[in-house]
């Protein structure tokens, strides 16, 4: 990390409001914006959120879930305790991990959230390919314990493979949308896909 990119990272308005509010992450203004454009996270919900670490989008859905909501997180790096939030450390390409956080949620969920992102290598191909690997692991767990008329919202890095998912997502939600958070840097390429009202296959 380069003086330059701490310096710039000192003056986003994001990472400054996140540091002030409290939040782990910038990124959780994105899932504020997200919710309040597409309400989509409800008091009391039952929310798993993918790739969760260090924990800014968990926050959030534990401040819109309020006290009787659940939140159960999953991510292959470690993430400090949250109240509220169940935790697994895992990869949710791995079957035997899934398989322990669906044995967590036995009353299925109202909203699956993925923030998963994979590790950028610097070839913009392999890491759109990548993402959108990631996102099909995120529908598959979400068709796995979503309840009828529950919510998904998953992070994408735009590209040719792009349509295709979108696709994939229509065919099991009611409404669907692309949307770029204003919380998203504007020379950023990710994108979020949201499901409003699953319906199943």
């Amino acid at each position: 990390m380069t003086k330059a990119w701490r310096a710039g990272r000192r003056r986003d308005k994001y990472y400054r409001k996140a540091k002030a509010e409290h939040y782990r992450s910038r990124a959780s203004f994105k899932l504020k914006q997200i919710d309040h454009r597409f309400d989509l996270i409800h008091p009391g919900d039952v929310i798993v959120d993918l790739g969760a670490s260090p924990g800014g989008w968990s926050q959030v859905a534990v401040e819109l879930g309020g006290p009787e909501s659940r939140v159960f997180a999953l991510d292959l790096e470690r993430m400090p305790p949250i109240e509220g939030v169940s935790f697994i450390r895992g990869d949710i390409r791995d079957e035997a991990v899934v398989k322990r956080l669906l044995e967590m949620i036995p009353d299925k969920a109202d909203v699956v959230i993925s923030d998963m992102s994979p590790d950028i290598s610097g070839n913009y191909s392999y890491d759109h390919a990548r993402s959108v690997e990631l996102c099909e692991h995120a529908l598959k767990f979400a068709t796995k314990v979503l309840k009828e008329g529950g919510n998904f919202c998953v992070k994408m890095f735009y590209g040719d493979m792009s349509n295709n998912f979108v696709y994939s997502v229509e065919r099991m939600f009611n409404e669907v949308y692309k949307h770029h958070p204003k919380a998203s840097r504007a020379t950023s390429s990710e994108l979020y896909v949201v499901g409003i009202a699953f319906h199943g296959l």
